[in-house]
C-alpha cells in the first residue's frame, strides 16, 4: 500500500513541477493541471471500489456457492451505481474546466 502512496505522491509531483515548464507559453495550464489529479483520483476511487467489491463478491460465493445469484446482482448493482458516480465526477469536473 505504501508504495501506491508513493507512486500516486510522485506522480503528482511529477505533473505539478511540469506546469512551470509549460508556462513559459503564457498558456494557463494550472486549472487543467488539478482537473487532471481531480479526474485521476475519481477513476482510481471506482476502480478501488469495484475491485473491492469483486473481490468480496467472490469470497462470498466461495463461502455460500448456492446464494451465488443473488450475490452477483448485488455486485453488479453496486458496481453501476460505482460506475454511475465515477462518470457523474467526470463530467462535473470537465465541465469545471
Amino acid at each position: 500500500m505504501t508504495n501506491w502512496i508513493r507512486t500516486a505522491v510522485v506522480c503528482a509531483a511529477v505533473s505539478l513541477l511540469a506546469s512551470p515548464a509549460s508556462a513559459q507559453d503564457g498558456a494557463a495550464t494550472g486549472a487543467m493541471d488539478l482537473g487532471a489529479i481531480g479526474m485521476g483520483i475519481v477513476i482510481i476511487g471506482a476502480g478501488l471500489g469495484i475491485g473491492r467489491i469483486g473481490g468480496q463478491a467472490v469470497e462470498a460465493i466461495s463461502r455460500q456457492p448456492e446464494a451465488s445469484g443473488n450475490i452477483q446482482t448485488g455486485m453488479l448493482i453496486a458496481a453501476a451505481l460505482i460506475e454511475g458516480a465515477a462518470f457523474f465526477g467526470l463530467i462535473l469536473i470537465a465541465f469545471v474546466l
